[in-house]
């Protein structure tokens, strides 16, 4: 059955093509297991819930006939605004409050677990022609009008709002430096999400050629709810693709937990464990609420343009296992720096077991991609990666992060890094065991390597599985580095009131590793060859000592630094080494010189027999089906020969292509 919608219809009908519905959310009451509804362009001012989900055989298909031509926000349009006093560009509004519902974001607090901003924030916002406005906290901020220092455009952060609630009403103020909000086009959150159902277990959804815009979502730490401007809510086997996601007040496609009242911000509302022990409890109670490959996960986010959200572009805990995440353009996020936590980034998951993200662009954010906490069969592939970093006019903001392309936190692996181009100023974070770096062209240094875990133990699951495996803390190394350029780009920190170089902070390569043992050193530790060893003896090799590194195939040029024990590398420190991006026209190439340095200097070709497998889970760096990777594809997926030259690229030649 075909269900049609069309906002601009005459009145209401019943879903036929002749006489369509005037409300998509009218189809989604009765949309059945292989049914498809085809929306119209057009402004749709409703929250979408899907009220059943389709099954394998038969999805359930929600179409825009229009690549993003039907729209759906969490806004609307105010006018009547009024000029406040003798302000010229403070204007003021009454919103009565029957129109929020249940839900009113302006007395609702984006706030909770891991959350670290002191500044009152609300899930509500203001927009003038579709740019979010800073909220402030008194409405003498909000008159003044003054730069708020920790934004990436500080010019536009003059642009406030403030509201404050009076009976039944809810009175916002605004600057709008000089524009007339009754001319312009001033909307405010109203709903809290565009599409989300409203109950678990709605799976075999697409959801295809929309733009979803300007919703109040609520802060999604991992031991909590996870709310989005967009998601499947814990189920299995969504389509999301082709769509354009922005203004999300947290997060804008949420693949993440379900709600759990026992679990729900422990810590924010009791106080009396700490969250990293409620993101245990979570995992373990998550069997109960079925964690299981069987029912949950399995998504496909693809072809996505998603932009200005102000937590993260793309969040999950649990509910993204075995998931893709391929060919979106994610950037701007977090830009406004007003929130401030450990859950932000472009792509923030928590255990991304079996997640592939591929081909991805991610650029100025916070972070680009974080991999937190059971990152076992992840493979970050051929995504694009760049200014993913604090623009240097920014001042710090209180309860902000810190930033680079991927940070990998707290896991066992595997968690294989292959063919990504890294060009921001820190490129790996990598407080974690068991990574896989092969063939990536990495620009940017290594932070918190041996450090920034504590004693923070965390699961590892039976292999290409939910289930947990087993418990233990990070030992730190069981890391391998093969086939990647390493180039010192940009220069090497020195600290202000020292004078120190801070090295460990910007200084490219491997080096930091030099205290690390090879796997020669390492495994007589553990006297295999002796029948009746002593576990007292062998007791610091099983809880604290770190595990071995390898590392081969490696070109270290402009003054990166190599790890002491690696043998077979090509090292040039000539500085006039040169990796530039270049844009023209939405496209974006590579102008370097890094293969007429390294020349002919080649490589063997690797593979998961190579790689080996990852110290606690006993798993292969391999493909979700357990089947053996070979890195012969670069890239774009050309294919290498018999040996290959370090980097994401099979030649020189390459370099002609857009990267993106």
């Amino acid at each position: 059955m075909i269900y049609y919608v069309n906002g601009a219809a005459p009145m209401e009908g019943d879903g036929s093509k002749e006489r369509p519905f005037k409300r998509i959310g009218d189809a989604a009451r009765i949309a059945m297991p292989g049914d498809e509804v085809i929306v119209a362009k057009g402004v749709y001012r409703e929250y979408v819930n899907p009220f059943r989900g389709g099954t394998k055989e038969a999805r359930i298909t929600y179409r825009s006939a229009e690549p993003l031509g039907a729209v759906i926000t969490g806004a609307e349009k105010i006018k009547g605004w009024k000029k406040y006093k003798r302000y010229k560009n403070v204007w003021t509004v009454r919103i009565p409050n029957g129109i929020f519902g249940k839900y009113n974001p302006y007395t609702t607090e984006v706030y909770g677990d891991w959350y670290f901003a002191p500044a009152v924030r609300h899930t509500g916002a203001v927009y003038l022609n579709d740019r979010m406005l800073y909220e402030t906290e008194t409405l003498e901020e909000c008159i003044k009008g003054e730069v708020y220092t920790p934004s990436w455009e500080p010019e536009y952060s003059v642009y406030k709002w403030y509201s404050e609630q009076d009976g039944n009403e809810t009175v916002l103020y605004a600057n709008f430096q000089g524009a007339d909000p009754n001319a312009e086009c001033v909307e405010i959150n109203v709903r809290r999400r565009c599409f989300f159902p409203d109950k678990t277990g709605r799976g075999y959804i697409t959801v295809s050629g929309f733009k979803m815009e300007k919703a109040a979502t609520t802060w999604a730490p991992p031991a909590a709810f996870q709310d989005g401007l967009l998601g499947p809510h814990w189920s299995k086997g969504w389509i999301i693709e082709d769509c354009e996601i922005s203004n999300s007040k947290c997060c804008g496609i949420s693949l993440g937990k379900y709600y759990d009242p026992e679990n729900d911000h422990y810590f924010t509302t009791k106080h009396m464990k700490s969250p990293t022990q409620m993101e245990r409890d979570a995992v373990c109670r998550g069997q109960y609420h079925g964690w299981l490959k069987e029912r949950v996960g399995s998504h496909i986010v693809r072809r996505c343009h998603i932009h200005n959200c102000e937590q993260t572009g793309i969040v999950g805990r649990m509910g993204a296992v075995f998931s893709v995440i391929e060919d979106n353009h994610i950037h701007h996020i977090n830009n406004m720096q007003q929130l401030g936590g450990a859950e932000i980034s472009g792509i923030k998951l928590h255990a991304a077991i079996d997640v592939t993200i591929r081909r991805n662009h991610i650029h100025h954010s916070t972070m680009g991609i974080w991999c937190d906490w059971e990152a076992q069969g992840t493979r970050i592939s051929q995504n694009l990666l760049h200014d993913n970093q604090r623009p240097d006019f920014c001042t710090w903001a209180e309860g902000g992060m810190g930033s680079q392309d991927i940070f990998v936190e707290v896991g066992h692996g595997p968690t294989l890094i292959d063919n990504n181009i890294m060009l921001s100023k820190a490129s790996l974070m990598i407080a974690t065991e068991s990574v896989a770096m092969v063939h990536n062209l990495v620009l940017g240094a290594f932070l918190n390597v041996g450090g920034g875990t504590g004693l923070r133990y965390t699961p590892y699951h039976i292999r290409h599985r939910t289930e947990v495996a087993g418990f233990m803390t990070i030992l730190h190394g069981d890391d391998r580095f093969y086939n990647n350029i390493f180039v010192q780009k940009y220069p090497i920190i020195v600290d202000e009131k020292t004078g120190e170089k801070r090295e460990k902070d910007s200084l490219v390569g491997t080096w930091q590793f030099d205290e690390y043992p090879t796997y020669e050193e390492w495994i007589p530790n553990f006297e295999l060859d002796n029948p009746k060893p002593s576990m007292m003896k062998l007791a610091k090799w099983h809880e604290s000592e770190h595990l071995p590194v390898w590392a081969s195939g490696n070109a270290y040029l402009g003054g990166a630094k190599q790890w002491k024990k690696e043998t077979n590398c090509f090292v040039n420190d000539d500085k006039k080494v040169r990796v530039e991006l270049k844009e023209k026209n939405g496209h974006y190439f590579l102008d370097t010189n890094v293969y007429d340095i390294i020349k002919d200097y080649t490589a063997g070709i690797i593979d998961s027999d190579t790689l080996g497998k990852a110290f606690q889970p006993e798993q292969r760096f391999e493909n979700p089906d357990g089947s053996a990777i070979t890195f012969d594809r670069d890239y774009f997926g050309d294919t290498r020969g018999i040996n290959a030259l370090p980097g994401p690229f099979v030649s020189k030649e390459s370099l002609k292509k857009t990267v993106w």
